[in-house]
Order: structure tokens, then sequence, then C-alpha cells
């Protein structure tokens, strides 16, 4: 329900996908919260189309911004890796760049700053639990790389973090650890 009140509102930035590529255009992660690209068919069309249309370019310092089928795509090439943000053509791109930098930034600190295909490939349940951090059901929920980096490693899970925002295994550690002191007193 949240998602689509947030939806209905005009002020509310969403990510449409979220795609990391590797050199070819081959899928290495992606998050997909549009509801066109439903399909697993529509969703390689469409990674197929932006690689296409953006390997020619030079993204390899900042990040680079163009508009085709009516989104906006924001993107950052690093090593054999094609990092993508899209959203509406209405969407605010610098809030879209901001989302890029963050996850790229994450996962730069989760693989200590070697990022390519091969260690990408090796961590990729991080990869995929930064993608889930950064964004859910098209609502962006963090865009602090160090803030990303901790979640996913759940480190700082005994540190005093609200329960509303732990996660279920964080909550149920903290439940064990309080257990445990009040069982030992």
């Amino acid at each position: 329900r949240k998602h689509r009140r947030c939806a209905m509102e005009s002020s509310c930035p969403l990510i449409k996908n979220i795609l990391i590529l590797d050199g070819d255009g081959k899928r290495i992660a992606v998050k997909y919260n549009a509801p066109e690209y439903a399909t697993t068919s529509s969703q390689f069309a469409f990674e197929k189309s932006v690689f296409t249309k953006t390997q020619r370019t030079n993204a390899r310092g900042e990040a680079e911004i163009i508009m085709f089928d009516n989104v906006i795509t924001v993107f950052k090439f690093v090593s054999d890796l094609h990092f993508y943000i899209t959203g509406s053509q209405d969407e605010n791109e610098l809030i879209l760049v901001t989302v890029l930098q963050a996850l790229f930034d994450a996962i730069s600190l989760l693989l200590r700053n070697q990022v390519e295909k091969k260690t990408v490939l090796e961590n990729l349940d991080l990869v995929l639990l930064s993608l889930d951090e950064i964004v859910d059901g098209g609502v962006i929920l963090e865009t602090e790389a160090n803030v990303i980096a901790s979640r996913v490693t759940m480190r700082g899970a005994d540190s005093d973090v609200p329960l509303s925002e732990q996660t279920f295994s964080q909550a149920l550690a903290s439940a064990k650890e309080q257990l445990a002191r009040s069982l030992l007193k």
C-alpha cells in the first residue's frame, strides 16, 4: 500500500530498473520495478536495447544520461561492468544519478574496490542485497553507501537500531541477545 500511495504522488521519485550488465550486455544482476517489464522477454529486450544504445559512449569516469523509449537512463561503466538506473521521462536526473552513485559506491565498499565481473559474480549475494537495500518497489530507500554496506553485511545489528529499521534477521538476533541477557541475570 505504501508504494502505491507514493507512486500516485508526483513528488516521490521512483526507480523503474536497476541493471548491472557485463561488457557483452549480458545480465549480471537486475531489479525491475516497472510493470512494462513484467515478462522475462521484455526485460531481455530492454537490456539489449539499452546496452546497444550506450555501448559506444564513454561513461568510464562520470555518469552519462540518455533518454530513449520515454525512459531516462543514467549509466556508468567500470572495468567490464555496465551500471544502469532508469526512471520515467519526468523523473529528476540528479536523483537517478545519486542512486547510481550509491549503488556503485556500496558495491565498491563491499568488494573492497575490486568492482569487476568476476568479483561481482563471486559476491552476487552482497550485490543483490545492495539492490534490495537501495530500492523497494521502485521507492528509493537509501542512498548513503556506508549505510547500505552496513545493512548488507549486518554490521551494527547489535547496536540500538530502531526495530522498524531492522531486518528480520537483525531483529531476531537482537531478541536472542536480550533473552540471553535476561536469563543470565
